[in-house]
């Protein structure tokens, strides 16, 4: 399964990521690589916990990112 990960820089250094499909899947990391792993894990760990729940797993839906530019 594949899912959207969204990547933030952190005001206080390091990155956070965000899953926008898995309702309060987020996760840090002090550098790219580490939050990517990191946001991995998180997803398995999600998608793990629905299972073990009984709940039904989310796929990414239409997802559309774009870049608007604005007059600053």
């Amino acid at each position: 399964m594949e899912y959207l990960v969204v990547i933030h820089r952190a005001e206080e250094g390091g990155y956070w990521a965000e899953v926008p499909a898995l309702s309060g899947c987020y996760t840090q990391g002090e550098t790219l690589d580490e939050v990517v792993e990191n946001a991995r894990d998180a997803i398995e760990t999600y998608i793990d916990g629905l299972k073990q729940d009984g709940e039904p797993v989310p796929t990414e839906g239409g997802v559309f990112v774009t870049t608007i530019t604005v007059a600053a």
